[in-house]
């Protein structure tokens, strides 16, 4: 047992701005280093590397991938059977890592992630940023928070929307924008403007390549395309590649599959042969019994996001992906108008429960209480999918019970008209001069409202102006 013990090491990790050892047991989710302290009672949660093995690789080549700030990391690799006392040592000499004893220790233990690189990683220095370039889109120093700034020096795209302003010409153009800093063939850093359209752009040609009906569909779903998709950006140069939307700029990103490796267990499960090959190649897998940092379990569809250079997940624990494939498919069997018309989760203010939703797929009749319109009057009403129309419509009475009574249905006159004229600013004569929202089970002013407005007509008669 001792001489197994010499043969394996122990990752310790500490952030940036902290001296603070901690013992790596994985990954999370969002690629940053999963921890707890470095005592004996942990030991059989830590990440352990045996010199003979590749799990310290198979960890960094994850660890980079994934990782959107790998420079805030430092790591060291210490035995296992000297746990203690190394952590005690070292956590003093960082103290002052510069006195030249000091240094040499923390040098030979210290494990840089950029050796495990394809190609060496390197951050930007801040001191490379041409700042002018962002003062010409009405960008400022200031306006970059640390967050976003990190982000940028680590190769990516700033976390949030900025507002650019460009000037072209006579003509200013103002949008929305992701930024980040790329390198030229020359070395030069150059700014990158991902600026908001208003949807995907999926026809044509998408980085050298026309996408299939079934890619776009795919895009417009569910973000990804569902498969590696062969690319080429420049002439000649073709490559598989993972292909997403950018969700907060609907921009399409590709990523070599080459770039991206796939994990050997996600959140603690291992992966199977045939898991791993479906994420290689863009399709989504379901696992269950997943452990989030709080040391719960939770179940989640897993796929590559291409924007994110990492994995995604999409929490459902109602059904495995496939059970939910085979309900879609029986919906849309059984309710071809679901083909056409998506119900919401969440309608005017009021979330729907799943038994509501699954009841409108099934062209029944539901009564939501406590909707707002645009003026904030709540409202209530029965309603149902308008298949024909692809939307809901809205009646005072229930539509179902109606029609087994010979009754004529028609939408609720009585949200009918509050809807109308507070949401979507319709007016009749009798409310076309009101300039106060209608309340619940209105469908005219009242006497009130109608003398306010008469006591106006008489003001404005007179010249007087307020």
């Amino acid at each position: 047992m001792k001489e197994k013990l010499k043969d394996r090491e122990v990752l310790l990790v500490k952030e940036k701005d902290s001296n603070k050892l901690q013992a790596v047991t994985g990954l999370n989710e969002d690629g940053t280093p999963s921890t707890v302290k470095p005592e004996q009672k942990n030991e059989p949660d830590f990440l352990k590397i045996d010199k003979h093995g590749d799990a310290l690789e198979n960890f960094m080549s994850n660890f980079l991938s994934q990782c959107k700030d790998p420079t805030h990391f430092h790591f060291f690799k210490v035995p296992l059977n000297a746990l203690g006392n190394v952590v005690d040592v070292l956590s003093d000499m960082l103290k002052d890592p510069e006195n030249p004893s000091n240094k040499k220790f923390i040098d030979e233990i210290r494990v840089l992630p950029e050796a495990f690189a394809k190609k060496p990683y390197e951050a930007i220095d801040e001191s490379r940023i041409d700042w002018s370039q962002f003062e010409k889109l009405g960008i400022t120093k200031d306006m970059i928070d640390k967050n976003s700034l990190d982000k940028m020096l680590n190769w990516q795209k700033t976390p949030v929307l900025l507002p650019i302003k460009a000037e072209i010409g006579d003509t200013v153009i103002r949008t929305d924008a992701r930024l980040s800093l790329r390198e030229a063939e020359d070395g030069k850093l150059g700014l990158v403007v991902h600026a908001v359209r208003k949807e995907p752009q999926l026809d044509g040609y998408v980085y050298g390549t026309r996408l299939s009906e079934e890619d776009k569909q795919n895009l417009r779903q569910t973000g990804q395309a569902g498969r590696l998709v062969e690319i080429e950006p420049a002439k000649g140069q073709k490559m598989q590649a993972f292909l997403s939307v950018d969700k907060l700029t609907n921009e399409l990103v590709a990523v070599r599959a080459d770039r991206i490796k796939i994990p050997d267990e996600i959140k603690g499960v291992a992966l199977n042969e045939q898991q791993k090959k479906d994420l290689s190649e863009g399709k989504a897998v379901y696992l269950e019994g997943m452990t989030s940092k709080n040391g719960k379990e939770f179940n989640a569809t897993v796929r590559i996001d291409a924007d994110k250079r990492s994995l995604e997940f999409k929490f459902d624990n109602a059904n495995k992906l496939s059970q939910e494939r085979q309900q879609q498919d029986k919906q849309t069997q059984s309710h071809p108008q679901e083909q056409k018309f998506r119900i919401p989760a969440k309608l005017l203010g009021v979330e729907l429960s799943k038994e509501q939703q699954q009841s409108l797929r099934e062209n029944k009749t539901i009564y939501v209480t406590g909707m707002l319109d645009k003026k904030g009057e709540p409202f209530n009403a029965y309603i149902k999918v308008n298949a024909e129309k692809e939307k809901l419509d809205f009646f005072k009475w229930n539509p179902d019970r109606a029609k087994k009574q010979g009754a004529e249905v028609t939408p609720d006159n009585n949200s009918k008209a509050q809807v109308a004229v507070n949401s979507e600013g319709k007016t009749n004569e009798a409310t076309k001069k009101n300039e106060e929202p209608l309340k619940q089970g209105q469908t005219q002013p009242t006497e009130k409202q109608q003398q306010k407005q008469e006591e106006k007509k008489v003001v404005k008669s007179r010249g007087m102006k307020f």
